[in-house]
């Protein structure tokens, strides 16, 4: 099973602003700490590979511990440069999710759902707008479900609260049910 935090580019396609790095180094504590990837999605570091990246943002940042946690996610193999899909996602990254505030009705699936199915081993790539815009259309379709973190809520998070939430609540839920299993035995 691997859950990924997937960080869709939607700022800028052609080149690196620090609001690319400042998600990057906020999001990878979060993904260390709650034992998710990270993944990148769109971002334009033409010709770098994982290492460099995470010394770059490591240069650049004190969030995160000057980026020692997205260093310990290379060295882990739990940090990924992904192209945008034209189809999909590399199948070791599992079932796509959109997260939205405004799931669609066929798509939409609820937190403990995902808890659920990723403790019986599914994997999951959580993709997360970084932009104004969020998500764009081609995510939407690409993705198998649609999940609003606040279940049903619609409450509109800003991008790093998304990115502290939603690894946050399903690694919560899915130890709430490997307790309430231990528990039933």
């Amino acid at each position: 099973m691997m859950l990924t935090i997937g960080l869709y580019n939607t700022y800028d396609p052609k080149r690196i602003h620090e609001a690319h790095l400042r998600a990057i180094a906020r999001a990878a504590p979060v993904a260390y700490a709650f034992n998710f990837h990270l993944a990148l999605i769109g971002f334009p570091f033409e010709g770098k590979d994982e290492r460099e990246i995470a010394g770059e943002v490591a240069e650049n940042t004190t969030i995160g511990e000057g980026g020692k946690y997205l260093i310990k996610l290379v060295e882990s193999g739990k940090f990924h440069l992904l192209d945008f899909p034209k189809k999909g996602f590399p199948s070791q990254f599992g079932e796509v999710v959109a997260t939205t505030s405004k799931p669609s009705k066929e798509k939409a699936v609820k937190t403990i759902e995902i808890a659920e199915m990723a403790v019986r081993g599914k994997s999951f790539i959580f993709l997360i707008g970084l932009g104004r815009h969020g998500l764009p259309k081609e995510a939407f379709k690409i993705a198998k479900y649609h999940l609003d973190i606040t279940d049903g809520k619609g409450i509109s998070l800003e991008t790093c609260t998304a990115i502290g939430i939603i690894p946050a609540k399903i690694a919560t839920v899915m130890e709430a049910l490997k307790w309430m299993k231990r528990e039933r035995r």
